[in-house]
């Protein structure tokens, strides 16, 4: 059996010796090949060269070179592309994914299922608010994405060959992991974990990350603003409906003045706020359709190492001569 590791990588020299070093004792102890595949998402740290160096002293150890910062998502998609293993897991580098769970993962695995997913049963090391945003993200995801997604259940995820090949043939640009993996509705076992901090560095997704992260997830999985926003329509429709009747009963019946500059000009700014943000989410999910028609690369690889050559697919650029230059001028 080959085991395939995938780990995005930005900007992470300070835990990555920590990482080496907790893998190779994990998957010491498991009875398989391996591999460990690095994908660095544009480093500009140090992290390029070192996995390089390591990667010279370990063939297992690979490398795919992102030419600049595409994300979190391509460079998992990337690194599902070029594994090789049965079975392949997809973790982050900051050992808040603990590789100790790695052989009960490939136990499972073992045992018939197509995905395994560890889901974390404590927050404990993060503050409160990041526990609520969370809560609130899988509440979310649950409700505008699909029923199906794990709560609590990040990427860190080992999939079968078969899972894999099927998650290969999904090539949009504004890609959700997590939704593409309960859409397929494979066999999953869950396993469960308490989170640990940080091993060394800082994180890489600041809350405005986690925002952006969230709408790309529902706008592309759901049409529920859009309907959320009918609905609005529709209510606001009404209550202007009722406004001009009571209006007209003051007028024609009561023979009273209807009191309107106040009332006018605070319709205005309700109907005129609305309008624009339907424009606007109309926009973006225009701008969504914009960006898939054009076919752009998902991730574009300007150097790699231990990699022998890239599989057959669309929608990426891999600059081999440029690899092969790059790796004569090494020293």
């Amino acid at each position: 059996m080959l085991l395939s590791l995938v780990i995005p990588v930005f900007n992470e020299v300070e835990v990555l010796p920590l990482t080496l070093a907790a893998l190779t004792r994990t998957l010491s102890r498991i009875d398989c090949v391996y591999e460990i595949i690095f994908v660095d998402d544009g480093s500009v740290d140090g992290s390029t060269a070192l996995i390089r160096a390591a990667a010279e002293s370990d063939s297992r150890i690979k490398l795919l070179g992102f030419s600049r910062n595409f994300g979190h998502q391509a460079a998992v998609t990337a690194g599902l592309d070029f594994a090789a293993g049965d079975a392949v897991v997809v973790m982050d580098s900051d050992l808040q994914d603990p590789p100790e769970l790695l052989p009960k993962m490939v136990e499972l695995y073992r045992q018939g299922y197509e995905v395994v997913s560890p889901q974390r049963v404590s927050r404990k090391t993060d503050s409160l608010f990041k526990r609520w945003t969370a809560s609130a993200f899988y509440w979310l995801m649950r409700k505008a994405v699909d029923a199906r997604v794990q709560p609590e259940v990040g990427d860190f995820r080992l999939f079968s060959r078969e899972a894999v090949l099927a998650i290969r043939a999904f090539r949009e640009q504004h890609r959700f992991m997590r939704g593409l993996v309960a859409w397929l509705g494979l066999r999953e076992a869950l396993v469960p974990f308490e989170r640990r901090p940080r091993a060394a560095g800082e994180t890489k997704y600041p809350v405005s990350k986690m925002v952006r992260f969230a709408w790309t997830a529902i706008s592309s999985f759901s049409a529920m603003p859009l309907r959320v926003t009918t609905g609005c329509g529709l209510i606001l429709t009404a209550f202007g409906a009722l406004y001009a009747l009571a209006s007209a009963y003051q007028t024609l019946v009561l023979h009273a003045t209807t009191p309107g500059w106040t009332s006018i000009i605070s319709l205005q700014l309700l109907f005129s706020g609305m309008i624009l943000a339907v424009i606007g989410l109309l926009g973006d999910y225009v701008a969504r359709i914009y960006d898939e028609i054009k076919h752009r690369p998902l991730y574009v690889i300007n150097g790699y190492s231990n990699i022998g050559g890239a599989p057959a697919g669309d929608r990426r650029v891999v600059f081999e001569n440029l690899r092969r230059e790059k790796t004569r001028s090494m020293p």
